[in-house]
């Protein structure tokens, strides 16, 4: 006995009220037609004529009117502590199977034998604990299918809060971009256009803005090919490399069977920005920004190596703000992948620091 009673918001309920009430409704029908025609060929096994039908469907019919009463009650009462519940609606049940008990005496005094009614009222009660066990049976099944019902719509709002708050989280941590990347662009822009490099100044532009289109475009609950997120960070990188000029080199190593692994957009620019930042910028002489992808296994592997002073700056940033990216990047990929990633971060003895990303390989296909 489905019910059409389980709350959803608003916008979401009325599309659910009609199948429910239908559910219910074949339910309901069939379960007491079910029991008239079980009642019936019992009747007649005990040898009763067939004309004893003029008792069950007055029965049968019954029991769908006054069962369905009881619905209601069990519905209005249903927030309730179960105690409060199953006081409410004892008492609708004893009443209904004592209605029913009425309805089955008459049936048989008026239908099937005219001197079939009990001798005291002592028979009364017993056709009415007969009863008290059919209705308790509906109850029961009502109760079970709307608990079974409720709590399959508890779970499916839970795993839309979890989903939304998921969500949230992401596109907080994919939007948490360091700002010193494009207050530093707008400063080298400035000093550009004052130093009379206005060509130098434009391409700096250009690329700025199409990196940030590239940024606000790409949603952080969708993923990128590898060959996209290479596009964006070269966009990225060329910025860079305007503002340091020679003082920043860029060598790539892909695995060309790679270049369709999807990642979180954006996923390696705020790693480039941290070695920017500590390997290059702080040299008078620069530095150079390795970037190796390649397949091992199911097992996407990324890899950025710097030749600056080592990782300590990044493992123990000083101060607030400090930090962002790795802390950012880690809490995303766990949120997506779980531990089916991994991240780590190595300082060589030759010097230098390896930030190494493990991801799940997956492609639009087999995604």
């Amino acid at each position: 006995m489905h019910d059409d009673a389980i709350t959803h918001p608003p916008l979401e309920a009325a599309p659910q009220r009609a199948p429910a009430r239908l559910r219910f409704w074949l339910l309901h029908l069939g379960g007491w037609c079910g029991y008239g025609v079980l009642s019936y060929l019992t009747a007649l096994a005990h040898g009763k004529p067939a004309y004893y039908i003029k008792v069950t469907i007055p029965l049968v019919l019954g029991g769908i009117v006054l069962t369905w009463a009881l619905r209601h009650v069990m519905r209005a009462a249903w927030r309730l502590p179960p105690a409060a519940f199953v006081m409410i609606t004892v008492w609708p049940v004893l009443v209904i199977a004592a209605l029913m008990g009425v309805i089955y005496v008459s049936a048989l005094s008026w239908g099937y034998c005219a001197d079939c009614r009990p001798a005291s009222v002592l028979g009364y009660f017993a056709y009415m604990g007969s009863f008290v066990w059919v209705i308790l049976t509906w109850a029961a099944l009502y109760f079970g299918i709307k608990k079974h019902e409720q709590s399959k719509v508890d779970a499916e709002r839970a795993l839309r809060a979890t989903a939304i708050a998921h969500e949230s989280q992401l596109k907080m941590l994919r939007y948490q971009l360091n700002p010193h990347f494009l207050f530093n662009t707008l400063n080298a822009i400035s000093t550009l256009i004052l130093d009379q490099q206005g060509d130098t100044a434009n391409r700096m532009v250009t690329r700025l803005s199409a990196f940030l289109r590239h940024s606000l475009d790409s949603d952080p609950m969708h993923q990128a090919t590898l060959a996209q997120e290479l596009d964006a960070i070269r966009l990225y990188l060329e910025i860079e490399q305007l503002r340091f000029e020679d003082r920043l080199s860029v060598v790539e190593r892909i695995d060309p069977t790679a270049l369709g692994a999807l990642l979180p957009s954006l996923l390696l620019q705020p790693l480039i920005e941290n070695a920017i930042k500590y390997a290059v910028a702080p040299r008078v002489e620069g530095g150079r920004i390795e970037i190796d992808a390649s397949l091992e296994g199911r097992t996407l592997v990324l890899r950025l190596r710097d030749d600056g002073p080592g990782c300590k700056a990044l493992l123990e940033p000083a101060g607030p703000g400090h930090g962002v990216g790795l802390v950012n990047t880690r809490e995303r990929l766990r949120v997506l992948y779980g531990d089916a990633q991994s991240f780590q971060i190595d300082s060589p003895p030759e010097g230098g620091c390896i930030v190494t990303l493990r991801l799940p390989y997956q492609t639009r296909s087999r995604s």
